[in-house]
């Protein structure tokens, strides 16, 4: 009972977001543009991860493998 209370409080949930996101545009007046140094921060942070995700980190050993390597020697 509980997981189905859960799974209907999330789509109540996600279902309240879409209103906001398509009702609010309509309602509130058109924003000014962010600055320019505002725009690239999403760029910037994509560069970080891509950075991450590219990087090598270093290899730590495995126990696991060398108890079962030493154990079988």
């Amino acid at each position: 009972m509980l997981r189905c209370s859960f799974r209907i409080i999330s789509v109540m949930v996600l279902l309240l977001l879409t209103v906001f996101l398509v009702v609010l545009p309509l309602l509130l007046p058109p924003l000014p543009p962010p600055p320019l140094i505002l725009l690239f921060v999403p760029v910037l942070i994509m560069a970080v991860l891509v950075f991450l995700a590219m990087s090598r980190l270093p290899q730590v050993p495995d126990h696991h493998h060398m108890a079962a390597v030493v154990s079988y020697v």
